[in-house]
């Protein structure tokens, strides 16, 4: 079989070789003309999967190594009965840790402790369920609402997203649907905009449109917010400049975008080729992944705070300012070029390895640090001053 697959997705040539021929190209090169000959493609959202892209190919298999499938016409896959795979759930702790790294550079930068603020989730899934987690160790109160699984589960620890906007910080994990029971494009208009408590922060790493861009914008001109983090920009890959410019953490939708996350994402959509095809699964990843940007940390109290030790650790691993630094500098070119730019961004993204990769080392006189770092993710020694062994 003949396999085009973008090469953004780590080690995908390699996982799909077994299947015959494996062309890897950039995401602007897979076109109706380079899966013309196709078996089976392996995408990412940048590539939007239409009859237009498909009709006259011989493609029996789509995969997208994303979470999300708004950018896949699924009904015209199961009309021309043309598999597909996504991959929930694969990046959800890369967003996670992103979650953790933008509130604890905030909370450096506006001064302001997390341990006792109040967290709203919307949307409570692969995603939601590990920012609930990560926020609860960092001693915040969490508040959830998730209408699909409130139904589901009858679960009285939902709550109706009014009941959330008295909260200091809101983050949104939904995907972006325009119809059916429970819509989200526009969940957050200038009407919602207005319900959240004056200085409360807004987090959006879901999808650009699940904001009101014009309202967010005019509801940082006025004050009425506190401070937002926006991963996810309507009208992307074209950044609304003057959004960016009010906004205090700002990346170009790369929150998921970890080596860990993608790689995941790459092994579910083998698997499920394998499955549709029938044949067994027998791609392992290799041994030569890209180390992390620290494998090991020696923690240090040096009179800090338990928050101010877990942002530095937090860092050394992942620093979230370079990715705002980054994205920012898309105002200092031209308007026709703003687009490219932002794609570019993603394109090349740097290998950021999640927090598994990295050993913690602790002094006895910080163990107490020991589970709220487990929690993180993060791999733990505790050292013994005294001269004993070490102990995980």
């Amino acid at each position: 079989m003949r396999v085009l697959v973008d090469k953004n997705n780590p080690l995908v040539a390699d996982a799909f070789q077994e299947f015959g021929e494996v062309r890897a190209l950039a995401t602007r090169e897979i076109t109706a003309d380079s899966v013309r000959n196709a078996d089976i493609i392996i995408i990412r959202s940048e590539t939007k999967v239409t009859k237009e892209l498909l009709e006259g190919s011989p493609v029996k298999f789509v995969g997208t190594a994303t979470i999300g499938t708004d950018h896949v016409d699924t009904e015209y896959l199961r009309s021309e009965k043309i598999g597909f795979a996504s991959a929930p759930g694969s990046n959800s702790n890369s967003v996670a840790e992103y979650f953790v790294a933008a509130m604890l550079t905030l909370s450096n930068r506006k001064r302001f402790e997390l341990r006792g603020k109040t967290l709203g989730v919307v949307g409570v899934g692969n995603v939601g369920s590990k920012i609930v987690r990560n926020a609860s160790t960092l001693g915040m109160k969490v508040l959830q609402n998730d209408p699909p699984l409130a139904r589901a589960k009858r679960d009285p620890s939902f709550l109706p997203l009014d009941a959330l906007m008295d909260a200091d910080i809101v983050t949104l994990h939904v995907p972006l649907t325009k119809g059916g029971q429970d819509p989200t494009y526009h969940l957050f208009d200038e009407d919602r905009l207005r319900k959240m408590k004056k200085g409360a922060i807004l987090v959006n790493t879901a999808r650009g449109s699940v904001v009101d861009a014009p309202a967010l914008k005019s509801a940082l001109e006025r004050g009425h917010l506190g401070g937002v983090v926006l991963d996810v920009w309507e009208g992307e890959p074209l950044v609304d400049v003057d959004l960016l410019n009010l906004v205090d953490i700002a990346t170009p939708h790369i929150a998921g975008y970890s080596f860990d996350g993608k790689l995941a994402a790459v092994r579910m959509n083998y698997a499920a080729v394998c499955q549709f095809f029938g044949r067994p699964e027998k791609w392992v990843p290799g041994n030569s992944l890209p180390k992390p940007a620290a494998e090991r940390i020696q923690a240090t109290m040096n009179g800090s705070s338990q928050e101010e030790i877990l942002r530095k650790i937090v860092t050394r691993c992942y620093d979230i300012e370079y990715d705002d630094r980054a994205l920012r500098g898309v105002a200092t070119v031209p308007q026709e070029e703003r687009r490219a730019f932002f794609s570019r961004l993603r394109a090349e993204y740097r290998v950021r390895r999640e927090f598994f990769n990295t050993t913690v080392e602790l002094p006895l006189s910080m163990v107490s640090l020991r589970e709220p770092l487990l929690t993180l993710g993060f791999q733990i020694e505790v050292a013994d001053t005294r001269g004993n062994d070490g102990h995980r």
